[in-house]
């Protein structure tokens, strides 16, 4: 999973301009701590994969709190663990967790996002 992270960050580096990273999570932005914590649902990769990507997304202009968001949503919603939740619990209690999790990833961004 490192290795991925390195290659999403090249590609990134190659391909994104620095603007846009700073205007999507830019600093001290509700909109951006919403984003980041939706992108960090569907793009999972464990902690190690996602610092040289969040790395270049704060040198880019992230705020701290967008980058606190991203890292706490993708381990909640890793695709195994949702997919053995989903069975266990069912869709209404599965629904209820992934709306806790991205509430919870949420509040503590714009918390970061306060203090810092």
């Amino acid at each position: 999973m490192f290795a991925l992270g390195i290659l999403l960050t090249a590609l990134y580096q190659i391909h994104v301009p620095s603007d846009f990273v700073s205007g999507l999570f830019g600093k001290n932005n509700g909109f951006g701590v919403l984003m980041a914590a939706t992108i960090g649902v569907p793009v999972y990769m464990c902690g190690g994969g996602t610092i040289p990507l969040l790395n270049e997304w704060l040198a880019d202009g992230m705020s701290m709190g967008s980058a606190a968001a991203f890292m706490l949503t993708g381990p909640a919603t890793k695709i195994t663990n949702l997919g053995a939740m989903k069975i266990v619990l069912g869709w209404q209690r599965f629904l209820i967790y992934l709306a806790f999790v991205m509430l919870f990833s949420m509040c503590t961004g714009l918390f970061v996002d306060f203090i810092c």
